[in-house]
């Protein structure tokens, strides 16, 4: 599976165009008036929720004053690169647009801090655990959907388990979400061993928050915190239910950054998580 996203070249080229725009002393309703755009269409493009052609792509840059060249070139190259489809287009029929967007963002994350309450977070669950999951949430899909929707997730771990330049990722999960018994016993053993397994590796780091760190930073839920290679920038991922939220002002990333770094110390430290895992799964359920 290659480690290429067109969702995380989408997003670079709005930022690059977003960037030209401001630098031309051109507004949103400006843009759209000379390209006989809605100004409605200008900020869905603009918030990438419309994808554009490399012809409207070259109109933009006519109108910000962007003259061929290398910079002019390496522009279009990304706009056709934003068109092309991910891995994950496969999946279409049982995941939303919405969540396309996160996993083309997360096919391409250099690191990815994670804090999860409830669950074992989806790049660490097997396969018998995921099943579990999805079939205790999703009530109205029917068996095949369910397959399709563990496909997807495991095939997704791929990000972490490919040998060049795996993301590295680290997770914080609440003591809650290993001592809940998702699948059975034997599921959840197999679940918790294999945590300590994937714990050896380099770019994993996992750690427990325990039920005696009591109240902590992130009492309000579960949240993610991408950050991508050659000025990719970082992205905070908020889910939920039907939708979810992408919060990339540095205020607010600042905020989350933050928050990660509080809960890193409240929670066990790496070694001592793994310890604890691993005293759980002998322990049994």
């Amino acid at each position: 599976m290659a480690n290429f996203s067109p969702t995380v070249r989408h997003r670079r080229l709005l930022r690059e165009l977003r960037q030209l725009r401001i630098a031309a002393g051109l507004k949103q309703e400006e843009v759209a008036e000379h390209l006989d755009w809605s100004t409605s269409r200008m900020t869905k493009v603009e918030g990438g929720t419309l994808r554009i052609s490399v012809n409207d792509v070259r109109a933009m840059l006519q109108l910000y004053g962007l003259r061929e060249g290398a910079e002019y070139e390496a522009l279009i190259q990304l706009a056709r690169q934003a068109r092309e489809r991910g891995w994950w287009h496969a999946y279409s029929d049982v995941i939303p647009q919405w969540f396309q967007v996160y996993v083309g963002l997360e096919a391409e994350a250099s690191s990815l801090r994670n804090y999860e309450p409830e669950l074992v977070h989806g790049l660490l669950q097997t396969e018998d655990y995921a099943r579990a999951v999805y079939q205790a949430a999703r009530v109205l899909d029917s068996a095949d959907e369910i397959d399709r929707h563990v496909g997807l997730r495991m095939a997704r771990q791929d990000v972490i388990t490919r040998s060049e330049d795996p993301m590295h990722l680290w997770a914080i999960m609440n003591e809650a979400a290993l001592r809940r018994r998702v699948g059975g016993a034997h599921v959840m053993e197999r679940q918790l061993r294999h945590l300590v397994n994937l714990s050896a590796n380099p770019n994993v780091t996992i750690q427990v928050l325990p039920y005696e760190a009591g109240a902590h930073a992130a009492m309000l839920g579960s949240f993610a915190v991408l950050s991508f290679a050659e000025g990719g920038g970082e992205v905070v991922y908020l889910e939920y239910m039907t939708g979810s939220l992408y919060l990339e002002k540095s205020e607010e990333v600042q905020v989350y950054t933050l928050t990660y770094d509080h809960l890193r110390a409240s929670a066990l430290s790496p070694r001592d998580s793994v310890d604890l895992i691993a005293k759980l799964a002998r322990e049994g359920f």
